[in-house]
């Protein structure tokens, strides 16, 4: 499973860090510091949950 950020549509709410902070750590600026990333089989349901909290739908998902 791979996990994109589109960092024109995130705002720095950092929702999906409070689900998951293991699969989104936050840069200096509070901004997701995740571009791409394949997501290990362990992660995945965080990942998911991560995703589902951005109010901005700026994660997607690629199984």
């Amino acid at each position: 499973m791979k996990i994109t950020v589109d960092t024109e549509k995130c705002t720095g709410h950092a929702r999906c860090h409070a689900a998951a902070s293991a699969v989104y750590p936050l840069d200096s600026n509070g901004y997701c510091a995740v571009r791409e990333v394949t997501v290990t089989a362990g992660e995945e349901a965080a990942a998911r949950e991560g995703a589902a909290a951005c109010p901005e739908r700026a994660i997607s998902i690629t199984e």
